[in-house]
């Protein structure tokens, strides 16, 4: 996907992975019912679920297959840290300048899958256009990412309204701990954890994550086509 980055053109993104983080707001750990983590807790999205501005998160048709009592999709506002260089087992005082710059994400979880299967987060995270990123990159110099104040909203009401300040783990230690254990790569991306308030969407809705400094990141709901017959 390309994403313009503001005074400097724009880059054509792909990541070689885009790793996320679960409870780091303490309203959300709360509102989930789980203990506050003594360390980052990391999961992946794999590429295939990034969309941009505008396009749409779509829901795949196969869930209704399963038949869950209440088939869940949640949105999640993040902010995203979009690397510039690799970064291997960086310090924190070092972390932040390994940082293109940040955007706007939207962590689409479907939580029947997150809470069911064996494997883990892994499935419920990664279903296509399930990462909406964007609208740009604002760049690494002209925003502070630990104070930025964060909203989503579901068809025009807000659902979720916080500030980055309120992370349990700030954005360099989190990056300095993500190269810790992994190699970062240039146009990687970091997910950085959402505040309470997180919720279902359903065909027909549109969801905006909006993020000072940066913009608003809008993207509409559709249901999945089923799978096509075999035949003319």
């Amino acid at each position: 996907m390309r994403l313009d980055i503001a005074g400097e053109g724009s880059v054509d993104l792909r990541p070689t992975k885009i790793i996320a983080l679960g409870l780091n707001y303490a309203d959300h750990i709360e509102e989930t019912g789980q203990e506050t983590p003594r360390e980052p807790i990391l999961f992946a999205k794999t590429p295939n679920v990034l969309v941009g501005h505008g396009e749409p998160v779509v829901i795949p048709a196969f869930i209704d297959g399963y038949g869950f009592d209440s088939p869940e999709v949640h949105y999640e506002a993040e902010l995203a840290v979009i690397m510039g260089r690799r970064a291997s087992d960086v310090s924190p005082d070092e972390a932040l300048d390994c940082v293109l710059g940040y955007s706007c994400f939207n962590d689409v979880s479907q939580r029947n899958f997150q809470f069911s299967d064996a494997s883990g987060w892994f499935r419920g995270k990664s279903l296509d256009t399930f990462g909406p990123l964007g609208p740009r990159i604002a760049p690494a110099a002209t925003v502070d990412p630990d104070d930025l104040g964060i909203v989503c909203r579901l068809n025009g009401e807000t659902v979720q309204s916080s500030r980055t300040s309120k992370m349990l783990f700030d954005t360099a230690a989190i990056v300095s701990f993500v190269s810790r254990n992994m190699t970062l790569e240039p146009y990687d991306v970091i997910a950085t954890g959402t505040p309470a308030g997180v919720g279902p969407i359903r065909p027909g809705d549109v969801v905006e994550v909006e993020i000072e400094g940066i913009g608003v990141l809008s993207n509409p709901v559709e249901a999945g086509r089923g799978r096509r017959q075999a035949g003319p």
